[in-house]
């Protein structure tokens, strides 16, 4: 049997995500997360064979809770549902120890070959992801093109601007990263020169931009 955790914020697509595993026989379902730190939290405490999570979600995204679970340690194979075929994100998620990448586009049975894949310790990629990263490879883009600024940010960086960008403010900041409000507005200070961005709007912008975060939400 497969242990799978699901990680998603859309209940609809989550459940639907669960019925398409739940019908394959092999796979036994542990739990739900709806955002990255619960993922986080609940990949500690069940330690799935393999989490399935999107790439965009609240709190921490995919690519920031993937790097937060390989740093822990843990011996979970995580694969990635994107609404796109990036090569940005494509590379950070790789990086970020992630096995396998698969487009919501093509999810149905192409989703239980790529969690089969990637409970044996595979790697799995959809099909147009597979051609971006050979392209890539074969036709390297030159040193500074197409560079995104947010890559240059740290882990806690990331985390705070993607809470600024989902619109909590500093005292919430504050008690959810467990740090101080003035040690906040210090991030966001650097921030904004870093990202050379004059204030919040500026922040939330390129957090868009770069797709930190989903303009959807």
């Amino acid at each position: 049997m497969i242990r799978v955790l699901i990680a998603e914020d859309h209940h609809m697509v989550r459940a639907g995500i669960r019925a398409l595993l739940e019908k394959a026989g092999d796979v036994k379902i542990l739990g739900e997360a709806s955002n990255g730190q619960e993922a986080i939290e609940m990949t500690q405490s069940l330690k799935p064979d393999v989490l399935v999570m999107d790439i965009m979600m609240p709190r921490m995204n995919g690519i920031q809770a993937a790097e937060k679970i390989r740093a822990l340690k843990i011996n979970t194979n995580i694969l990635l549902l994107s609404m796109y075929a990036d090569e940005g994100f494509i590379h950070q998620a790789l990086q970020s120890g992630v096995k396998g990448y698969v487009l919501k586009s093509s999810v149905s049975d192409e989703l239980l070959w790529a969690v089969r894949a990637v409970a044996s310790g595979k790697t799995y990629l959809s099909s147009p992801i597979s051609e971006i990263v050979v392209e890539s490879a074969m036709n390297p883009s030159p040193p500074g093109q197409n560079s995104n600024p947010i890559s240059g940010l740290s882990p806690r960086e990331k985390e705070t601007l993607q809470l600024i960008a989902e619109g909590y403010t500093t005292p919430e900041i504050a008690k959810m990263l467990l740090i101080s409000e003035k040690t906040v507005e210090k991030y966001r200070a650097g921030l904004m020169e870093k990202l050379n961005v004059r204030n919040l709007v500026g922040l939330v912008r390129a957090a868009i931009k770069y797709r930190l975060v989903d303009p959807d939400t």
